[in-house]
């Protein structure tokens, strides 16, 4: 019986020690996999998390040195067509908006009467030319009478007389005749310039009165070229006049809101007075307008180039900051972080700005998602900046797994 109990204590014994080996061994991977030690999680929230922010290179390049203005477009020549003589609108050969070359019939009148007038000028005509035929062969006769004492030198004068009278008589005829034939050429209206039409301001059928002060049929603008008009301050009159000597000064227009090419051409026009209102000098740029993306009556933007500033180092504007100290740009280091760098700055041209001291050609430079750097602060370069979650709510997550 002794030995029966002490062999039932001996089992309870060695279960209870393999029962607390299993259950060690089956703590350990538990501590392994999961949650995380506390030590490293705060390691991860102290780790900082990189500003994404976009960036671009700083260049060494030529820039062009230009004046801005708004300007308007005006056409190289505009001409109010009206008829020369009276009568009826007969034929319209156009529409109103039409392009026409020079020398395009518009117009027809009616011509009938204007005829009649030549047929009964050159009628005219005909009879002193005969009148004057018979008075010469009167003065030759006569002449030889005068000679030979037949008629007196009173006579004889009276006959020269009357022949001069009749040649003059002719001349007089003919240039009638040639006027009423330029009348009737009037009655054939010709555009005198390659240009567009604009509104048709009579109708077919209606009475036209001569070279009528109030009333045109149609104005026609010449577009090519044309003409681009606008003033900069007189603080540049000696720069652009010193300039224009033995050199074109290039001129460039682009539609306001256009997103089209800008259109090129050259300073042809400098005003001789400068506006005492607004001390301001009226320009003109002669456009080929080819293209025709110009439009008389329109505003455009305009720039003035007055020369080159050559190899200088640029920088997208925006990458440009203001601080307490004056303007500075962030440059991104090898490391990806930042460095504040003041800069010296000069002018600005297409999108982009002269930096004239404090930056090299070739650093990278912050152009965007700069409000939530500070210098020594760690970067990633995006080609997209999306809204982030505050650095410490995005390791909170890991904590509470």
């Amino acid at each position: 019986m002794f030995k029966a109990y002490f062999r039932n204590i001996s089992i309870w014994l060695i279960s209870c020690v393999v029962m607390t080996i299993t259950g060690c061994s089956s703590q350990v991977p538990e501590a392994s996999v999961g949650k995380p030690d506390p030590r490293s999680q705060a390691a991860a929230a102290k780790r900082p998390v990189p500003v994404p922010v976009l960036a671009a290179q700083a260049v060494q390049k030529n820039i062009p040195i230009e004046v801005r203005a708004i300007g308007s477009v005006e056409s190289y020549a505009t001409v109010a067509i009206k008829s020369r003589v009276t009568g009826e609108l007969q034929k319209i050969h156009f529409k109103e908006g039409q392009e026409v070359e020079k020398g395009a019939l518009l117009f027809t009148i009616d011509s009938r009467p204007l005829e009649a007038a030549l047929r009964e000028a050159k009628a005219r005509l005909e009879k002193d030319k005969a009148l004057t035929e018979k008075a010469e062969a009167d003065n030759r006769r006569y002449e030889n009478l005068v000679q030979g004492g037949f008629i007196s030198r009173e006579q004889f004068d009276q006959i020269r007389s009357n022949l001069s009278s009749l040649q003059a008589t002719v001349t007089a005829d003919e240039a009638v005749v040639e006027n009423a034939m330029i009348q009737l050429g009037y009655t054939s209206i010709y555009s005198p310039l390659s240009g567009r039409t604009g509104t048709i301001l009579i109708d077919q059928g209606n009475m036209i009165k001569a070279n009528d002060d109030n009333k045109s049929m149609v104005v026609i603008e010449q577009m090519q070229p044309i003409y681009v008009t606008f003033t900069v301050p007189e603080a540049y009159l000696s720069q652009i006049m010193g300039r224009m000597k033995g050199q074109n000064l290039g001129v460039q227009a682009l539609p306001d809101g256009s997103t089209s090419e800008i259109e090129k051409g050259k300073l042809t026009f400098v005003d001789n007075t400068v506006d005492s209102k607004t001390g301001t000098i009226r320009l003109k740029g002669t456009f080929d307008n080819t293209a025709r993306r110009l439009w008389p009556g329109q505003f455009v933007n305009v720039a003035l180039t007055l020369g080159i500033l050559e190899n200088v180092v640029t920088v997208p504007t925006q990458a440009v900051q203001t601080g307490e100290n004056g303007l500075f740009v962030f440059v991104v280091t090898s490391e990806k972080t930042v460095q504040l760098k003041p800069v010296k700055i000069g002018k600005s041209y297409g999108g982009e700005t002269v930096v004239e001291s404090g930056l090299a050609a070739g650093e990278q430079v912050v152009t965007d998602g700069h409000l939530r750097l500070i210098p020594g602060a760690s970067v990633e370069i995006s080609s997209d900046l999306k809204p982030q979650a505050d650095p410490a709510q995005a390791v909170a997550p890991e904590a509470k797994s």
